[in-house]
């Protein structure tokens, strides 16, 4: 379905959407600053009940609000760009404009439900937790001096998400839950493939301790030719979008020109 509509209405998607989103909010921090900057944020501000009394761009103008008020705001806004920016990389312009709209749109209705103010927070967990999904290898270097696979915070992101969840009050549990299914709209069948897959790789382990050392291999990566013999935790992947069977350790899965 996504394909049809992008067909359709794909030469009308926002090119480098993130820059322009980035920017926007770059621009609110640097307003901030000036004497009429909390003026300027409190026309902003998500808030039902001046929605209903006709301010409506509130609905939506609450994602230009900067995700930080410190000097450390630009760091961010940087490292948000270069997320968007992969993701779009991976997805086209129009994908990517469909994932961020609808985690607006989800933020906005979690918010209404929630009887809460709508946020960017969720929206921004999503982008981040899309780009650990896809690029789980990727490092950061946190406090600039630690090297950190993306994966390692992913995992922290969803702990967080899942004590929200079970100990948080009624309308961030509603918050956290609707907020992110844009998240899962996009990302449901590789979820449920991995979870099917891990009683795969528990059995495949299995053979393989008591398979003769002699036997080929069973997974092979087509680009750098790494098998399960030469390092068992090592996962592989068919790659949906080469043509044939094409298989690839999680390292090269999503760097590689597809094959078509």
């Amino acid at each position: 379905m996504l394909s049809k509509f992008e067909r359709r209405f794909g030469r009308y998607a926002i090119s480098n959407l993130m820059a322009y989103i980035v920017g926007a909010q770059g621009v609110v921090f640097l307003l901030s600053r000036t004497a009429n900057g909390h003026n300027i944020l409190s026309e902003l501000f998500f808030s039902q009940t001046l929605i209903a009394q006709g301010q409506i761009w509130r609905v939506i103008s609450f994602i230009l609000i900067p995700p930080s008020f410190s000097i450390w705001v630009f760091f961010i806004l940087y490292f948000y760009y270069l997320l968007g920016a992969r993701l779009e990389e991976e997805w086209g312009n129009f994908r990517f404009n469909v994932y961020y709209f609808t985690g607006v749109a989800f933020s906005i209705l979690g918010a209404f439900l929630a009887g809460a103010s709508a946020t960017a927070t969720y929206l921004n967990l999503s982008i981040f937790l899309a780009f650990a999904t896809i690029d789980p290898e990727f490092s950061i270097l946190l406090f600039f001096v630690i090297p950190v696979k993306v994966r390692y915070l992913a995992w922290l992101a969803w702990l967080w998400v899942a004590y929200t969840v079970a100990l948080g009050p009624v309308p961030a549990k509603i918050m956290a839950v609707v907020s992110l299914l844009n998240y899962f709209m996009f990302f449901w069948r590789d979820l449920k493939a991995r979870l099917r897959g891990g009683a795969f790789r528990r059995a495949r382990r299995g053979f393989l301790q008591s398979a003769p050392a002699t036997s080929a291999p069973i997974h092979r990566c087509t680009i750098c030719g790494a098998t399960e013999r030469d390092e068992p935790r090592v996962e592989f992947r068919y790659c949906s979008k080469c043509a044939g069977h094409h298989e690839y350790c999680l390292t090269h899965l999503t760097a590689h020109e597809h094959i078509r």
